[in-house]
């Protein structure tokens, strides 16, 4: 925020230099003796440069100001003062190596589509909250609204690491909180676009927790309930029709349920047979207690692989399954049935009772061949 003429005359003089910050790289600096003066700082190769652009009060804020823009003008960065240097640094330390492979790759995309083409090629010190409010309303006004708000993330957490390398003071993002339209509100998050499932699944093939890996890829072909995968025992699996059948007790409404596995599920448990299959759960507890595991288990292995709370959490992929088959023309009783969902019509509950299936297992397989072709 830009400092007020009376803000300059009341700042006192403390037992050391110190400064106060008027935005765009121009501050006011404040010696022992009382005196004031204003310096412009910019980024040249990687070391701050402090120019001096007169006292205060000869020197009104106003006319400081105008001083920094001409000065800031005149100055050409060179490519080792760019917001695309301090972007390469943030991804060789703080991505590549630390996320899922896939997770990563979304991230560049971001950053190549709509971050490098409009601030790139700037000096951090002349970004400031307008132009990055800027390129996210750019992206807000196409109507991926929750797009704007990863790519304003994405920008924030650079200037954190600009901050942590001493080249930035402020992360200028956290001025932006309510600039933005609020996405659409979602109960459980979770990944809808192609390119972002993509990067989940890929994130789910690296994860190098075997008996976690196989979790993901259980609650991603049937999309049961986190509780109902979790507590999955091999005694209700029906190998002969490739059916998992769920007993009523484990289940939200208290009715049985039929999930038909895909034939990728079904290669999925059977390769997860060799370490769990002499155990009472397909996914028991890491701690050898006789309980399966635990509710946090999936939640932290999507968190380790690079997916926040806000992306995806394991209930998500429940809403994933739903929107895809949705909009690839599946009925929505046939959905509904197959996400065990209670008929909120009181007359239609009352009428339709129908399993739907058949239809339900060819859409099941139709989702497995999806996914699979996705990846």
């Amino acid at each position: 925020m830009a400092l007020t003429e009376l803000q300059c005359r009341q700042a006192k003089p403390r037992e050391k230099i110190y400064t106060i910050s008027d935005g765009n790289g121009l501050i006011l600096e404040i010696r022992p003796s009382g005196k004031k003066y204003w310096i412009s700082r910019i980024w040249e190769n990687g070391k701050e440069r402090r120019r001096s652009l007169g006292s205060f009060p000869d020197t009104s804020a106003r006319e400081a100001r105008l001083r920094n823009i001409e000065l800031r003008t005149s100055f050409t960065p060179s490519s080792e003062d760019s917001f695309n240097t301090v972007i390469d640094e943030w991804l060789e330390n703080r991505v590549d190596g630390r996320l899922a492979p896939g997770y990563a790759r979304v991230i560049r995309l971001r950053l190549n589509k709509f971050i490098r083409p409009s601030l790139g090629n700037l000096s951090i010190s002349d970004i400031s909250s307008a132009k990055i409010l800027s390129v996210c309303r750019s992206i807000e006004e196409t109507g991926i609204i929750e797009t704007a708000h990863r790519v304003r993330q994405i920008i924030g957490q650079v200037f954190r690491y600009a901050i942590a390398t001493g080249r930035a003071e402020n992360d200028l993002t956290s001025a932006l909180t309510g600039a933005l339209k609020q996405a659409p509100v979602r109960h459980h998050a979770t990944i809808t676009d192609k390119e972002g499932i993509r990067a989940l699944i890929q994130g789910m093939k690296a994860y190098s927790g075997i008996v976690v890996r196989h979790a993901l890829f259980f609650s991603i072909y049937t999309f049961c309930r986190p509780g109902e995968v979790r507590s999955a025992e091999w005694s209700e699996i029906d190998w002969d029709k490739s059916e998992w059948r769920i007993p009523g007790e484990k289940m939200k409404m208290k009715r049985p349920h039929i999930v038909p596995l895909c034939s990728q599920c079904i290669e999925t448990i059977e390769s997860l047979k060799q370490f769990t299959g002499h155990q009472k759960w397909l996914f028991p507890s890491a701690r050898n207690d006789g309980r399966c595991m635990s509710e946090n288990t999936v939640r932290i292995a999507l968190r380790t692989m690079g997916f926040e709370n806000e992306d995806i959490t394991p209930h998500g992929f429940r809403g994933m399954a739903s929107t895809i088959l949705n909009e690839n023309g599946w009925p929505s009783d046939v959905i509904e049935r197959q996400l065990a969902h209670i008929e909120r019509n009181a007359v239609r509950a009352a009428y339709n009772h129908a399993e739907y299936l058949d239809q339900r297992r060819e859409m099941m397989q139709w989702w497995g061949d999806w996914l699979e072709e996705l990846s």
